[in-house]
């Protein structure tokens, strides 16, 4: 099967997703038990993170000197954090995670028959619920942090209006930067057959997204910070939407603006590339039965 099949009918995407997602809750809700299990565990490991980066702060002011990263802004970047990655885990993660399973039984052969894009239904069609509980956390840690910086007397947090489109927009520019990341990842099986390290290569990358880019500023870190800032963006996934959001430097650094602006461009690259690298696999891909 080395052509890519007609896609002839134009469905409802949003309907169609709509029924994935209703399957995977009505899955879900047969094992309860299961559910609620993988629901505590992601918010035992969150609420471990808080506690491990709340003591560091009884020794600490900040993250890195003069960053302004201070307890409840950083607090507010791991609050973006977890939201960010719960997207992902509910909905990307475990779908990219058995692409080499479809290739290793032939399922991807009845995928890519089916009259909707491919791409969209390897990506979309099981649904993790679970991975929501620290979307959740993530929200509450928020509000709380936001509150306490709300009502300090030195340098109060302002709220300000646009932030309402900012910080949502950033957050999906975010999760549409790991999800190309990720699809790129999987596509990898085509080539690979079983690439089961796909979640460890993950983390290890996007590790370097959970922390405030101005610790890799400096020294050695530099390059690190030029790599995953402007060849492997994920640095630019939580640090644009909690700055906005936490605005830990006031006046603003002259360079948070221009970086905004490159995290669209960045998106949007993103987002190409993974949709050719996707389809290049596709046609690389030959059938389990040929």
């Amino acid at each position: 099967m080395s052509n890519l099949p007609v896609k002839s009918k134009h469905p409802n995407y949003l309907r169609v997703f709509a029924m994935f997602a209703k399957n995977s809750l009505v899955r879900d809700m047969l094992f309860r038990t299961n559910f609620f299990i993988e629901s505590i565990s992601g918010l035992s490991w969150a609420i471990m993170n808080v506690g491990l980066y709340w003591i560091i702060f009884e020794h600490t002011t900040s993250i890195g000197r003069e960053t302004g990263w201070g307890k409840y802004e950083f607090f507010v970047f791991m609050g973006t954090t977890w939201i960010i990655n719960s997207i992902m885990q509910t909905f990307f993660m475990p779908n990219s995670e058995e692409f080499s399973e479809l290739i290793r039984t032939g399922g991807l052969d009845f995928a890519m028959l089916k009259p909707i894009d491919t791409q969209f239904l390897i990506s979309l069609r099981k649904v993790n619920w679970s991975g929501l509980s620290n979307f959740l956390f993530g929200a509450l840690l928020l509000t709380i942090s936001l509150s306490y910086l709300l009502e300090r007397q030195e340098n109060p947090w302002r709220l300000e209006p646009t932030i309402f489109v900012l910080y949502p927009f950033y957050i999906m520019c975010g999760v549409a930067i790991l999800y190309s990341l990720m699809i790129c990842l999987a596509a990898t099986s085509v080539w690979l057959g079983r690439n089961q390290t796909l979640y460890d290569f993950w983390f290890y990358i996007t590790n370097f997204s959970r922390y405030p880019m101005e610790i890799y500023m400096r020294g050695w870190g530099l390059p690190l910070w030029l790599i995953f800032t402007f060849i492997i963006p994920v640095l630019v996934v939580v640090n644009v939407p909690a700055r906005l959001l936490a605005q830990p430097l006031d006046p603003r650094a002259s360079w948070e603006w221009p970086l905004a602006a490159f995290t669209l461009l960045a998106t949007a690259a993103s987002l190409l590339v993974s949709r050719w690298v996707f389809r290049r696999a596709l046609l690389s891909y030959r059938s389990a039965s040929s």
